[in-house]
């Protein structure tokens, strides 16, 4: 029933000028706040490093709501010269003004999905019984004044009479999990707070969930989060009745979750070590008192439970495999040795498992776009899954009993559909379709590859208009992402038509330390070996000059998160190479990271400035943070980040824009954009959206040599 992943009218005038940027004419005299600067110093292995912005850290002190508002008033009044970022927001808000729609989900003789009419901040519920009357479920609309309530359903119970829900507010990571009665349609009086990273997974009259303990008040949003636990709790109790089912109490930082395999054989549990390996124990879900078996113990590997099939389970695994492949695994013998191999290796990745109809549906990663195809679990009787076309698909999923099943396709240029799959007959027709007020024909997108640094050959996708002269002029966007596994495939965004339409180019690489070609280049982008990562997007944006595409005055750069780290890192490595940078969300910090909320689970990928000189001495080479140099000229840069960013705290962002703005030489911006309500991206709603992103593109396209549409 799951999909296994471990741990996304005409067009406006074209531009009227391309020509190079003249900066002195374009730029505007900018006066920041004053950011003091502490007496702060850290030691580490006898390197003492000043960290005279660390006031900045305590992200709730009235000091610090200042700086925050004055930072934004001077970003808005940099913005209110741009005379097109109206335009451009207006142009927004008509391309995404249509109906979307989310693929079914049954739930007994229930059929639940999402919709939104195209304006709605957040997607509304809707449920229906049998073939009656579609009626709303949740509109997380009416739970809040500004639209910055978002809830997920996480499932119903046996005999489909309660759904589990999250709720989460202003996009923190902080959930709380409630209880639904689908028929009267009312919340039971059942509230779990304190939930993050969490599903529900029913059993009896309860289900498991994953829960911190409460939090010092005050604390919520930065101290770091320690004991992620496993807890069952029955339906009708309070929440401080729940049983702990798991806690490792040797060692506070690390991911627990657990669920049970469909037929509730057996509860199975995982402990991550942060975004790197994985343990996974089982137990029958009646035995759980006598403790859990180990599958695999050492977090070498990454493993996830398919389902549990004719006596075994099954398994899909980067054990002995980077490209993973799909195992048996007898309970009474679990150990690796004992796995049989039921679907080998294959030298294109293995990117996700789910199961629906009684059959498995493997999907795989060829030069990062998506080949699907239907088997049954014991491996044979491979199909492929004829797609619309070279882009991503994904879904499959549902309930052994299903006669059908819905899966979702996009590309660049393919705004999403989803399509119902009959599993008797293995027929797709189109559910739902995308309708936007655009024309799809007018653009193209290619995928090219180019050498890296070290000769490393590199994909990378492109898109743009049909008819592009390469004349070196066109206003061009690398984006990027480059680590824990991740892996950037073809995909349609409303936001980007906002540079297309506007003669620009969009690139994006797929770099080493993603997940588009196994385990080994994903390998090849962490730990000591992450400045692959930088030297890979560096020498695409070099590519796009080389073939024409663009120049330095033209290309600007954008990541989020981990993607927000590769930018700052490569506008400081290579400042000259970029005329903007938009590092969002970014882990800028490289010394520190680790100490706030989840930071710690970045550990495995990045490495810590605590373990080992050797370590220190790396991060401290390309902390994005400690490598701003006074007297140089860095690309015009608009930092963003949210007030209520949980998992990539906002300290990150502060930093670094007094960092910048302290060392700039030049005329270029250094911004920062502090969304307020807004976490790490997730729950944002469509309000927020529009007006972020039309200020982005407005942003990139002034500063790459736009100055009217």
């Amino acid at each position: 029933m799951k999909s296994t992943k471990l741990f996304f009218l005409g067009a406006v005038a074209i531009l009227a000028s391309c020509a190079s940027p003249q900066k002195e004419e374009a730029a505007m005299a900018l006066e920041y706040p004053e950011t003091k600067k502490g007496e702060v110093v850290h030691e580490y292995f006898g390197t003492e490093v000043a960290d005279p912005y660390n006031w900045l850290e305590n992200d709730t002190s009235s000091e610090t709501e200042a700086w925050v508002t004055a930072q934004n008033e001077v970003t808005q009044g940099y913005l209110k010269q741009i005379g097109y970022r109206q335009q451009l927001a207006d142009r927004m808000t008509e391309l995404i003004n249509y109906p979307r729609v989310g693929a079914p989900n049954k739930v007994g003789d229930y059929v639940f999905i999402s919709k939104n009419d195209g304006l709605q901040d957040q997607s509304v519920i809707y449920y229906r019984k049998g073939d009656g009357e579609e009626k709303v479920f949740m509109d997380p609309n009416a739970m809040s004044e500004n639209g910055t309530v978002s809830i997920s359903l996480l499932g119903a119970n046996d005999d489909h009479t309660l759904m589990a829900y999250s709720l989460s507010e202003a996009g923190s990571d902080w959930s709380s999990i409630h209880v639904r009665d689908i028929e009267k349609n009312e919340d039971v009086e059942d509230v779990l707070e304190w939930c993050k990273f969490s599903g529900a997974s029913w059993y009896e009259n309860g289900f498991f969930y994953s829960r911190y303990p409460a939090p010092q008040e005050g604390t919520e949003l930065s101290a770091s989060s320690d004991f992620h636990m496993v807890y069952y709790h029955e339906i009708g109790t309070p929440q401080s009745e729940d049983k702990l089912i798991y806690k490792n109490e040797d060692n506070p930082r690390l991911y627990h979750f657990g669920n049970l395999t469909e037929d509730k054989e057996y509860f199975v549990l995982y402990e991550a070590q942060g975004t790197e390996g994985v343990n996974v124990w089982f137990q029958e879900p009646n035995r759980l008192d006598e403790g859990f078996v180990a599958m695999t113990n050492d977090f070498a590997s990454k493993s996830d439970v398919v389902d549990f099939k004719n006596g075994k389970f099954i398994v899909a695994t980067d054990l002995d495999a980077p490209m993973r492949r799909i195992v048996a695994v007898d309970p009474a013998n679990p150990s690796p040795e004992n796995w049989e191999t039921i679907v080998p290796e294959r030298e294109v990745y293995l990117s996700s498992v789910s199961t629906g109809g009684g059959q498995m549906f493997v999907s795989y990663l060829e030069n990062a776009m998506s080949k699907i195809y239907r088997m049954n679990y014991d491996g044979t009787e491979a199909n492929e899954i004829e797609l619309p076309g070279a882009g991503s698909a994904g879904g499959f999923g549902g309930e052994k009993d299903w006669e059908t099943l819905y899966y979702s396709y996009t590309s660049f240029t393919d705004p999403g559909s989803i399509y119902a799959y009959d599993v008797a007959t293995g027929a797709s027709e189109v559910y739902y379709q995308a309708d936007l007020a655009f024309n799809p024909e007018e653009y193209e997108s290619k995928q090219v590859f180019y050498k890296s640094k070290d000769g490393t050959e590199v994909s990378m996708f492109i898109v743009h208009k049909k008819g592009l002269e390469l004349d070196g002029t066109n206003p061009t966007l690398l984006y990027g992402y480059g680590g824990f596994n991740i892996s950037l495939t073809p995909s349609f965004s409303t936001s980007r038509l906002l540079l297309l339409e506007n003669g620009g180019v969009f690139a994006m690489p797929n770099l080493r330390g993603g997940g588009e070609y196994g385990e080994d280049w994903h390998n090849a982008g962490m730990l000591m070996k992450k400045q692959n990562v930088f030297d890979d997007f560096i020498s695409a944006g070099e590519y796009l000059i080389e073939a024409g595409y663009t120049s330095s005055d033209h290309l600007a750069i954008m990541g989020g998160s981990n993607g927000g780290l590769l930018v700052g890192a490569c506008m400081t490595q290579r400042p000259e190479l970029f005329a903007a940078a938009i590092p969002a969300v970014g882990v800028l910090d490289m010394l520190r990271y680790h100490k706030f909320t989840v930071g710690w689970g970045w550990v495995p990928e990045y490495g810590s400035s605590e373990e080992s000189a050797e370590m220190f001495q790396y991060l401290y080479g390309y902390s994005p943070l400690h490598n701003v140099t006074a007297g140089t000229e860095y690309p015009a840069t608009m930092i963003t980040t949210g007030d209520h960013d949980d998992r990539v705290v906002p300290a990150h962002s502060f930093k670094f824009a007094a960092a910048l703005q302290a060392a700039q030489a030049g005329s270029n911006p250094a911004l920062i954009r502090i969304e307020t309500d807004a976490g790490h991206g997730a729950g944002k709603p469509i309000s927020k959206v529009i007006e972020e992103y039309s200020e982005m593109y407005s942003f990139v396209l002034w500063n790459t040599g736009v100055k009217e549409l």
